[in-house]
């Protein structure tokens, strides 16, 4: 199975956090070739399929921007220091045409503002017999070749998002790596949900495919203002989860979700009972493969400020087992972005007017 161009060209688009203008344009531009388009100041973007017999209405939820790193000042010697993640975690992303390695501590080959960049490493000078100390990530730096601070300063300026760049590329059995799977996946869904409930002439309810911004940065902004104005009466919010069928990963405390096991659907405090069940029945009755995970609170997802809009949202969370998270080569099954997309597909029909939603 190829690639979907579609998601091919999510991939390919720049789009950290609070930049994600390219991403969010390469979505709507395929929003259009079905749907009305609509946006908020954020830059959170939706496509709404009409409902055919007054069934609630859907939204399904993907975030579009990525992590990224992000360039604090340009010093006199033109080198670009330091530069700090957008999140607190060890994650590198970059946009098209640039490379980022990871070669004992040292990252090169980066490009910044669509710069070609090196990451340099400070020097540590040792004294005989004393032990190398690891690389600090204050020690790191972008070097783009500037003669002095003031050529550095003419190109780059603070607040300059730096991505790991390079297309997708395909592995063995319908699976594939790149960087922004985190959560590009999550608007492909949500786009392809809608464009096929429209193909087929409409869900019972209204049914929006949202593409929401700023999720990684932690607060949800994106998702808590697009379910404000929508109103949504039903939400699934489509993200990642961490594949577990990998060396260190534990099923037990997890959950047993492995490339090739399809969707994964969560169960926990923030789930509403319903959606959850209602998911499951449909993934059984079409025969669709799934697996369950546990939250034991919130799940670190745009469902988080979803179930909380207004006087709460019936919520659920539908999320693809991913290899190497945060990551330039997190890697993925295309059968499971498939199982997720049919699961949501045969879902949106079951919204007949008159559902219960009451705990």
């Amino acid at each position: 199975m190829a690639i979907p161009e579609t998601l091919e060209r999510l991939l390919t688009a720049p789009g950290p956090s609070g930049q994600e203008g390219p991403a969010a344009e390469a979505w709507r531009e395929a929003a259009r070739a079905f749907g009305e388009v609509s946006s908020d100041v954020l830059g959170s973007s939706w496509v709404c399929v009409p409902g055919t017999a007054g069934g609630p209405l859907l939204a399904i939820v993907g975030h579009i921007d990525e992590i990224a790193l992000v360039a604090t000042h340009a010093g006199d010697d033109g080198l670009i220091g330091y530069v700090a993640f957008y999140i607190a975690v060890v994650a590198l992303s970059l946009p098209a045409g640039a490379y980022l390695t990871m070669i004992g501590g040292f990252l090169f080959g980066t490009l910044l503002g669509g710069l070609a960049a090196v990451v340099g490493a400070r020097r540590h000078k040792r004294k005989r017999g004393e032990e190398r100390k690891p690389l600090d990530f204050d020690d790191l730096y972008l070097d783009i070749g500037a003669k002095d601070g003031a050529e550095a300063r003419s190109v780059v300026r603070a607040g300059d998002a730096a991505l790991v760049a390079g297309a997708p590329v395909e592995l063995r059995n319908n699976r594939f790596a790149s960087r922004a799977l985190d959560n590009r996946i999550g608007c492909y869904v949500a786009l392809e949900v809608a464009r096929r409930v429209a193909a087929e002439g409409g869900a019972p309810g209204d049914v929006a495919g949202l593409a929401v911004v700023q999720e990684e940065v932690g607060d949800f902004a994106g998702a808590r203002t697009a379910a404000y104005v929508l109103e949504p009466a039903v939400a699934i919010a489509v993200d990642v989860t961490h594949a577990t069928d990998i060396r260190g990963g534990d099923p037990e405390d997890e959950g047993d979700n492995r490339l090739g096991g399809g969707a994964a659907l969560m169960r926990g405090p923030s789930m509403h009972p319903r959606i959850f069940d209602l998911l499951f029945e449909t993934a059984e009755a079409e025969g669709i493969p799934f697996t369950v995970e546990v939250s034991r609170g919130h799940t670190n997802t745009d469902a988080d400020a979803v179930y909380l809009s207004r006087m709460g949202v019936a919520t659920g969370l539908v999320s693809v087992p991913l290899r190497y998270m945060h990551t330039p080569v997190e890697t993925v099954d295309l059968d499971d972005i498939e199982a997720a997309v049919r699961l949501l597909v045969a879902f949106a029909r079951r919204l007949e007017p008159g559902l219960s939603l009451a705990r």
